[in-house]
């Protein structure tokens, strides 16, 4: 399924009857199981809805690193961001896509 950002953050955790999302690398990522984390008052509630893989990459959770843009990252932060994204595919099933 192919998601635009406004339809993704649809999928932000705020209406209890809809999954949760979060993109890495334009890939969609069903996280409801972790909605501990990635729901209303979780750690990283801030990522849901959105595509995290600047914010993972840098390790930050500021919002203006919460964004797809991959620009300027580092080979060291680019390796960083590719870890996160094995353990997002070991642990959640992939729904989609981010288009533009």
């Amino acid at each position: 399924m192919d998601f635009t950002a406004d339809q993704l953050l649809q999928y932000n955790g705020a209406d209890p009857s809809k999954p949760i999302y979060v993109a890495i690398k334009g890939r969609v990522f069903d996280v409801t199981t972790g909605k501990s984390f990635y729901g209303p008052g979780g750690s990283y509630v801030m990522f849901a809805g959105k595509d995290a893989s600047r914010a993972l990459a840098k390790m930050s959770k500021n919002d203006e690193d919460i964004c797809c843009s991959l620009h300027g990252l580092t080979e060291k932060e680019i390796g960083v961001l590719d870890d996160w994204e094995k353990k997002f595919e070991a642990k959640y099933p992939v729904v989609g896509r981010v288009v533009s």
